[in-house]
């Protein structure tokens, strides 16, 4: 391959994962279908391509659509709650609006709802501003049908997704009081943070223990936390991070990621924590020693756990 193809496709390379993760929700999975595009990319007579912009975004859509569908099928069959592969993103990705949100976990567990098509027109449309023109072609449509799909996703979605209103202070402190509150086995402190309806769901697929149902009420999942909590690993170390545009906390053991723990934050109180223990799915969290801030965490030991209350 020529010098100014290669060139090529590594300009697109961010924009070409970020169209596969949304419309996949997993970055393990973005990054087999962009090496994938890049495979096509290096077979195809670049001097007949006009666009290789739109060339690769064309080809990386059509394999993640190919990837969604037949991953659709496998995850009828998932473990308990299945939630999105987080990624480590920067705390300023929230200063682009639409592609700190059509990044965040509210909406791409939102996103698993709509149909591949509505999927994939709603990420190009809505967080990567492609024209319906562009799009059409993108997925060999007529623009009138594109239209249709735009609306239909945008209405879903609309009706679906939650709509939190929170500054970055503000989702700081709450972040800072609910990791202070867990660690402390807080729990009354721990429940004036969250929401008495908040939920959590844990996505351990199978692999590891989690619970299989959502968790709902602010005892429950308080409860919940502080028995997480007890029950880490001895070697845990613990990390702010930005997750997908927003807080969260990421546990590390042996020196590999264990837990990732992000919120949805409305106003000053928790709705909802998503819960990923999965192994599967912290590849893309690996390397947070180096990027996140780390925190001190308490680990109470099992013999201690085991003496009785004393009065």
């Amino acid at each position: 391959m020529t010098e100014p193809a290669t060139a090529a496709f590594e300009q697109q390379r961010d924009l070409l994962l970020g169209v596969a993760y949304r419309v996949l929700g997993r970055w393990s999975d973005a990054e087999d279908v962009v090496q994938d595009a890049w495979l096509r990319w290096s077979t195809v007579d670049h001097d007949e391509v006009q666009d290789a912009r739109a060339f690769l975004v064309r080809v990386t859509t059509r394999l993640a659509l190919d990837r969604l569908k037949s991953a659709q099928a496998r995850r009828e069959a998932y473990v308990g709650p299945w939630l999105p592969e987080p990624i480590l993103t920067t705390p300023d990705v929230a200063d682009d609006i639409a592609l700190a949100d059509s990044v965040k976990f509210a909406m791409l567990v939102v996103l698993e709802t709509l149909s591949p098509l509505e999927r994939a027109v709603f990420v190009l449309r809505e967080a990567f501003a492609f024209s319906y023109a562009e799009i059409a072609e993108t997925l060999d449509r007529n623009e009138d049908a594109v239209r249709q799909l735009a609306k239909r996703a945008r209405e879903h979605v609309r009706a679906r997704r939650p709509r939190y209103e929170t500054d970055k202070a503000t989702q700081r402190r709450v972040t800072d009081g609910f990791l202070t509150a867990t660690m402390n086995g807080d729990l009354a402190a721990l429940m004036k943070l969250l929401a008495p309806d908040v939920v959590l769901n844990s996505d351990g697929g199978g692999i590891v223990r989690a619970a299989l149902r959502p968790i709902e009420g602010a005892d429950k999942v308080g409860r919940f936390m502080v028995g997480v909590h007890k029950n880490a690993p001895a070697d845990a170390h613990a990390y702010l991070a930005h997750v997908n545009g927003e807080p969260a906390l990421v546990v590390t053991s042996a020196g590999a990621p264990f837990a990732v723990v992000s919120f949805d934050i409305d106003g000053d109180q928790i709705a909802a924590l998503h819960f990923v223990v999965n192994p599967e799915k912290l590849g893309a969290i690996a390397g947070i020693e180096q990027v996140g801030e780390e925190i001190f965490f308490e680990v109470v030991s099992r013999a201690r756990r085991s003496l009785p209350d004393t009065a």
